[in-house]
């Protein structure tokens, strides 16, 4: 640990987080000794924030066994403010500055029932530049954005919305196996290039946005490039694919993402 972060730590505090996320993890109501173990504290250590958590609404406590879970008190303030204008408000100069720096178009992207939506795009500076409307939908599987998504999926999230997906089902056996195929060398390699299959003469660069947890994405940046433009020549896609992990390092800080 840094030495400025355990400076300004409060124990207290964390004791608490500590709890909460513990009780998260877990389906059923937990002990006061069982959280104990969980956080390797000893039951007297976390007695006080127990009660404190409990005076406050964000745990309850079962009359007759005495455990604990956790009340919906998390999920009514999750819900007092839009995920969604957070994380286009986080990405907003980070994709301009993109922008500016590779010089073609970027646009940030998350799930939406069974379609890609863009929720944020930022306009390359040159005098010709691909423009992507926000709110758009697009269909997954035809989408360097899409399968991004689709490869940080757990298998089960992923059959499920295949499953229905009217361009999948038309596949082959043996196009579902190269699907499939290419969403695990997604994982494997933490990018995806292609030319784009909606659009002559793109090129689209992905990086995943929020791998750091473990449980999945919440979105994908896309850079898309003018293969058939001679200007930005210049730039090779190796440097466009660095300063895009650049950029979603920086998201990721301004979500707190890193931390997690």
């Amino acid at each position: 640990m840094k030495e400025n972060e355990s400076k300004y730590q409060a124990p207290a505090l964390d004791k608490g987080l500590d709890i909460l996320e513990y009780l998260s993890s877990h389906s059923v109501p937990l002990s006061q000794t069982e959280i104990a173990v969980g956080i390797d504290k000893t039951p007297n250590e976390i007695y006080r924030m127990l009660m404190s958590l409990e005076s406050r609404g964000y745990i309850l406590r079962d009359e007759l066994s005495g455990k604990y879970r956790l009340s919906l008190k998390l999920f009514y303030l999750s819900h007092r403010h839009s995920p969604v204008d957070e994380l286009r408000k986080a990405a907003q100069y980070p994709l301009e500055e993109l922008a500016h720096q590779v010089r073609q178009s970027c646009h940030l992207s998350i799930l939406y029932m069974d379609q890609l939506m863009v929720i944020i795009h930022a306009k390359s500076p040159g005098p010709i530049a691909l423009s992507i409307e926000e709110g758009n939908l697009f269909p997954l599987p035809l989408t360097a954005s899409g399968k991004v998504l689709l490869a940080y999926m757990t298998e089960k999230e992923r059959a499920g919305i295949l499953k229905t997906n009217t361009i999948y089902k038309k596949y082959s056996k043996t196009e579902k196996d190269g699907f499939l195929k290419s969403l695990n060398e997604i994982q494997q390699n933490g990018y995806y290039t292609k030319t784009s299959d909606l659009a002559e003469g793109v090129t689209d660069i992905s990086v995943p946005v929020g791998k750091q947890n473990n449980s999945g994405i919440i979105a994908c940046l896309t850079i898309s490039t003018l293969t058939t433009l001679n200007i930005n020549k210049s730039i090779k896609n190796e440097e466009i694919l660095a300063e895009a992990f650049k950029c979603v390092k920086k998201m990721e800080e301004r979500i707190g993402l890193l931390a997690l």
